[in-house]
């Protein structure tokens, strides 16, 4: 700690950051624990918390995280979008196809950002907001295969016809951003993907990557 930092809320946002680590909530003791603090401290940050719907207690005691932060998860969305379009837009015009950021909203794959190319005579209508399962199209697949092997170069990924008849798509997963699971990708209507673009689509992965740190 220094002394332009506050303690407290330090100590409060550890306990939202330890909750939000684990399924089945945490007892006083154990982010007493965790935290190296007394009890009447846990006591008190979980009150004011609890104030803030950002945290909450079941009847056997133990802490979650609250429905509170759904308000402020809200705003992460366009955040996101506006540090991902420099590299998008850059992705969409080299490739001459629609470039797309998805994340992963529960169990699906969501598109929050899409950029179109400007010089095409036709591309792959594809629209932000767009939902698909994650075991289908390039971009879910590619965070499915970065959950697999986390610690390695999970590469790009590459599909056709999963999503839209005649349409071939290429992924990356986003590395190394704390707190965000998506990929970054193409589609464009050809029957295969040209081999430029899967490198292509790594390097702007990586683009996005660094601007979301």
């Amino acid at each position: 700690m220094t002394a332009e930092t506050s303690q407290t809320l330090d100590r409060g946002l550890r306990v939202l950051k330890l909750l939000a680590d684990t399924d089945h909530g945490l007892t006083v003791t154990e982010l007493s624990t965790k935290l190296g603090v007394n009890r009447t401290v846990v006591y008190r940050l979980l009150a004011t918390l609890e104030q803030h719907a950002l945290v909450r207690r079941d009847l056997g005691g133990r802490a979650r995280v609250g429905l509170g932060v759904l308000r402020l998860g809200r705003q992460v969305h366009p955040l996101v979008r506006e540090a991902a379009l420099p590299a998008l837009r850059s992705l969409a015009e080299d490739i001459g196809a629609t470039a797309h950021l998805t994340l992963v909203d529960g169990t699906e794959a969501l598109a929050v950002a899409v950029v179109e190319p400007t010089w095409t005579d036709y591309h792959v209508a594809y629209r932000a907001g767009f939902r698909h399962p994650l075991d289908r199209g390039a971009a879910g697949r590619a965070i499915l295969a970065a959950r697999q092997a986390p610690s390695a170069d999970p590469g790009y990924t590459l599909t056709h016809g999963e999503l839209e008849a005649g349409a071939s798509g290429a992924a990356a997963p986003l590395v190394g951003v704390t707190g965000v699971e998506g990929s970054v990708g193409v589609v464009m209507l050809a029957d295969s993907v040209p081999e430029r673009v899967g490198p292509r689509v790594v390097e702007a992965a990586r683009e996005v990557a660094e601007a979301l740190r």
